[in-house]
């Protein structure tokens, strides 16, 4: 979709543009390019993010006091679409822009000279403790427990999914700290360091052959009791607050960049009547982007005017997440027989490949995204929860 900018967003733009022709090495693009889950490695990814905090632009979310740019939705908008457009690592979200913003909503001065900065340069990596097993989209039924003793909590259970976690030095975590009553009720929200004494991670290999996920068990691991985010038994206010962050922001800015790959493929389909077909199809996928993106930018006027994010991230994640599979199935089909090659499409992957990148790539992205719709609260329960608001009204 085409919008006029004002001169000051053309110029910001162009700020942008001429940052990252500067900064964006060759490698660093290739990282971008090749990484085909949600985010790069660590190596790639915080070095980027490093690069930005250099600028003063790796959380532009945030705050002013604490680090911020103070920008316009628009220029929001307008950088994300342009690291998308220009294969920038996608940096991982756990720090900046999950805990960060419950830190700074519901932390004490102390927890945010404590860790603010260290998410803001880089030094510190976050991962996120969430899901166990038998407890993923059912959060409320988590069974992870956290003792207080003393000036410590004793946590014992076990999260899985934790991305990341082989690479974070933090990680904030829900914990069961009550029984009885509600299950929301009994959840506290901690923040604690890695490694400490009683953690045990444990690989896990996604289907794709990426090690993006882990299993995090606990071992009587005492963790200091300041640690505790909001009061104790409230963490589940806390949780839902850090899913709209997580559910939140713009989708088309990558599903643009996705497309525009797909259709360059495309255009090397020999079949006159397969690449006829194939057009329609990207044709038809570009027409629900520019929805989508209609939609994401009411959005941000909204936000420039004020007014709360209501249903607008659960139905920007269903929308989004579902867009970029079809786009992962279209890019196998043009693939063809080479998406068939087991070549494992890491950021790390140096040279030229026997294969298309573009094929390679495809095939890893398809089995990446199969949980597109599960991850930020499964696409079932975003519906519910777009329908109860609804039928509230």
């Amino acid at each position: 979709m085409a919008w006029t900018l004002s001169a000051a967003e053309t110029a910001f733009r162009n700020e942008v543009r001429e940052f990252l022709s500067r900064e964006l090495t060759p490698e660093l693009r290739a990282a971008g390019r090749r990484c085909s889950g949600i985010f790069s490695d660590y190596a790639e990814g915080n070095g980027w993010h490093r690069i930005l905090a250099k600028q003063g632009w790796s959380v532009p979310h945030w705050p002013v006091e604490h680090g911020g740019t103070g920008w316009t939705p628009m220029q929001h908008y307008l950088f994300a679409a342009e690291l998308a457009a220009a294969d920038a690592p996608q940096r991982a979200p756990m720090g900046p822009s999950m805990v960060a913003p419950v830190i700074i909503a519901f932390g004490t001065e102390a927890q945010k000279r404590a860790w603010l900065p260290g998410i803001r340069s880089g030094e510190d990596y976050w991962c996120q403790g969430y899901s166990e097993p038998g407890a993923g989209s059912d959060l409320a039924s988590l069974q992870c427990k956290a003792l207080r003793d003393g000036d410590h909590y004793v946590i014992n259970g076990t999260k899985i999914w934790t991305t990341h976690a082989q690479y974070a030095n933090r990680m904030f975590c829900l914990v069961r700290t009550a029984s009885g009553g509600k299950p929301q009720q009994g959840i506290s929200f901690l923040c604690f360091d890695i490694p400490t004494p009683g953690i045990t991670i444990r690989p896990i290999i996604s289907i794709s052959g990426d090690h993006e996920l882990n299993q995090v068990f606990f071992d009587d691991v005492r963790v200091p009791a300041e640690g505790l985010i909001g009061e104790e038994n409230q963490g589940w206010t806390i949780a839902k607050y850090l899913l709209q962050h997580e559910r939140g922001g713009a989708w088309t800015p990558m599903l643009c960049a996705r497309l525009r790959r797909l259709q360059a493929a495309a255009g090397a389909i020999a079949d006159a009547q397969e690449a006829d077909d194939m057009a329609l199809r990207l044709a038809e996928a570009e027409c629900a982007i520019d929805a989508l993106e209609a939609t994401e930018l009411q959005s941000l006027r909204a936000q420039a005017r004020g007014e709360p994010p209501g249903i607008r991230p659960s139905m920007g994640k269903v929308l989004g997440s579902e867009l970029r599979q079809r786009l992962t199935e279209l890019g196998v089909e043009i693939a063809g027989p080479y998406a068939a090659v087991s070549l494992p499409l890491d950021d790390g992957l140096q040279g030229d490949m026997p294969v298309p990148e573009e094929a390679v790539f495809s095939m890893s992205a398809y089995l990446n995204d199969r949980a597109a719709s599960i991850y930020a609260g499964s696409n079932e329960v975003q519906r519910n929860i777009v329908a109860a608001h609804l039928l509230a009204r």
